[in-house]
């Protein structure tokens, strides 16, 4: 299944891509896309819905982001071996773990808002996993089986911040806006292998990161078993699993984005998010 949260920011209703592209109402069968309704057993139910019978909604309503009341956002750093080379850095010997704060968050073709006294605004295409099934100290071997299924991410990303600024990468990472998900969960049924997906991003359709997950270094059973060693998981909890190469900070010289400028960026099977880059007020 291909799920989904759509209308006004703040008032957003769940619902699913039904195989025509049709979008369809789901808030008769749960109150929201969130935590508590990400089990197997949930999305099982879902699943048996006739799609023909569910309201369809309006082709222009907006997308939210594909999850609601996200607990914990937590993202991988320098976990692509040739996104490390382009940046100068070491493949770590452990993942790389950071926060994007879930203030963040926002829909797939929201703006997104380049702060006050930011020179260096990046991109950064990535897979997103969505847990369903909550745990601590998961074997790597029964980690798929807490995944409620993928996205695409956008991890937007203030690089003087990250970097120049001393302290840990979050404040860089967690701006208003720097966390585009979705457009849709797509539910593990359809995805045959996450470590083979195709994905790109574009700025004013300038191609910058055509890349693949095939070029992971920490997949994502060792992440969900990694990570919980540290904390509990927990459903509705979404990781940001790093991003390939052709951010703006590799370039040569460096790019970064600029008021008025549209990214677009997708992932094989994932969908596709449309971001017009705007000033803070």
């Amino acid at each position: 299944m291909k799920l989904l949260r759509f209308g006004p920011p703040g008032h957003e209703k769940p619902g699913l891509l039904d195989t025509q592209g049709v979008i369809r109402d789901l808030s008769a069968h749960l109150p929201d896309l969130d935590g508590p309704h990400l089990s197997r057993d949930h999305l099982s139910v879902l699943a048996e819905l006739d799609t023909d019978k569910l309201p369809e909604v309006p082709k222009d309503t907006r997308l939210g982001p594909c999850v609601s009341g996200v607990g914990k956002f937590l993202c991988i750093g320098l976990n692509y071996s040739d996104h490390a080379a382009e940046t100068g850095a070491q493949v770590p010997p452990e993942p790389v773990v950071f926060n994007k704060w879930t203030s963040a968050i926002c829909g797939p073709d929201d703006n997104v808002i380049i702060p006050r006294d930011s020179q260096k605004t990046d991109w950064e295409v990535e897979l997103g996993v969505v847990i369903g099934e909550g745990g601590k100290y998961i074997a790597e071997a029964d980690a798929m089986k807490h995944v409620a299924g993928y996205c695409v991410i956008n991890d937007v990303s203030e690089r003087e911040f990250q970097l120049e600024r001393s302290g840990t990468w979050d404040k860089g990472k967690g701006c208003d806006t720097f966390g585009p998900m979705g457009p849709w969960l797509v539910t593990p049924d359809e995805v045959a292998d996450p470590h083979e997906l195709d994905m790109w991003l574009e700025v004013d359709d300038k191609r910058y990161q055509d890349g693949s997950t095939r070029t992971m270094v920490y997949q994502i059973p060792f992440l969900i078993s990694y990570l919980s060693r540290f904390m509990s998981l927990q459903p509705g909890d979404v990781i940001s699993t790093g991003t390939p190469p052709g951010v703006g900070m590799g370039q040569k010289p460096s790019v970064y984005l600029r008021p008025g400028q549209r990214m677009r960026l997708g992932i094989e099977g994932l969908g596709e998010q449309n971001q017009q880059v705007v000033a803070d007020d």
